[in-house]
């Protein structure tokens, strides 16, 4: 039976469906000593699907229409800040991009929550997607508390769970899809302080912990050569008192001797280096451990 499910966020940019499964294969490989792989769920977010269509029409149109040098690069970044502005646009009507974000990761916990609903929730994020995971879970504590929540899911959960799933969710379902039993989250190259910058100084607050699992933890893992992944713990005295900010070379070796300046390279290298997988593995044993 599962423990711990570890649901993962994918970032910016053209993302196949199995995404994770790299990432899932070498923390298998980690935990294997431990004998504790049947205890672990591995849960893979996919919101991608939702602006696909359009930016590949974009693309092509763009990349048909003029010479252009840097495919690769404008490709990244077409994909990528055209989600991060996609996800913000008339976020508040139903239906909206960000409204169906946040309903894959409810589907995803729902899911966990049918299979097992005394599992623990580990989250990893990457990039756009710790923007995504924590706007879905800032709205769902600030639903929690009785306050207005004015886009997504939590903007009227029992609405949304009727129109989607035909039904209005259980008490214990509704605590459970808000991070009511979430012990960990691990982000990397996370892009929030963009999202925050043009925000006064008394709004840069992160989640409750009080509202979070037992023990919850915020690990940020960031390369200060990645211009993409930020430190977050300069933004607020809120921050500072969650988040274990943790710098890294992400990608180790070639890739980073060769950079001088930002890659595109060193923002997707985070889910293949040592010093993400080692602590994600050890929080999964941990977790298993006081199950």
């Amino acid at each position: 039976m599962q423990q711990v499910a570890l649901v993962t966020i994918h970032g910016m940019g053209a993302q196949p469906l199995d995404y994770a499964e790299p990432l899932f294969a070498a923390l298998r490989t980690r935990l294997a000593p431990h004998q504790i792989a049947a205890w672990v769920s591995f849960r893979a977010v996919y919101y991608e699907d939702i602006l696909q269509v359009n930016q590949d029409l974009v693309w092509a149109r763009l990349d048909a229409g003029a010479r252009l040098h840097y495919d690769e690069l404008r490709r990244f970044l077409l994909f990528g800040f055209g989600e991060a502005a996609g996800l913000e646009n008339r976020k508040e009507i139903d239906g909206s991009v960000y409204e169906l974000a946040q309903e894959a990761i409810a589907r995803q916990l729902l899911d966990v929550w049918q299979h097992g609903p005394d599992s623990k929730v580990v989250f990893l994020a990457q990039s756009l997607g710790c923007q995504v995971l924590s706007s879905y879970l800032w709205d769902a504590q600030k639903a929690a508390l009785g306050g207005p929540v004015v886009a997504g899911i939590w903007k009227d959960i029992d609405a949304w769970s009727l129109r989607a799933l035909g039904r209005i969710l259980l008490p214990e379902e509704k605590a459970f899809l808000r991070g009511a039993s979430c012990v960990g989250l691990v982000t990397t190259g996370c892009n929030i302080p963009i999202f925050v910058a043009a925000h006064k100084a008394m709004d840069v607050k992160p989640i409750d912990r009080a509202l979070m699992g037992p023990g919850f933890g915020w690990l940020n893992i960031y390369d200060p050569d990645d211009a993409l992944g930020w430190p977050l713990q300069p933004l607020s005295p809120e921050y500072a008192a969650l988040v274990e900010d943790r710098a890294i070379n992400a990608g180790q070796g070639m890739i980073n001797w060769i950079l001088k300046s930002w890659n595109p390279l060193s923002h997707l290298a985070y889910w293949t280096d040592d010093r993400v997988l080692a602590p994600l593995a050890q929080l999964i044993v941990r977790t298993v451990g006081t199950v």
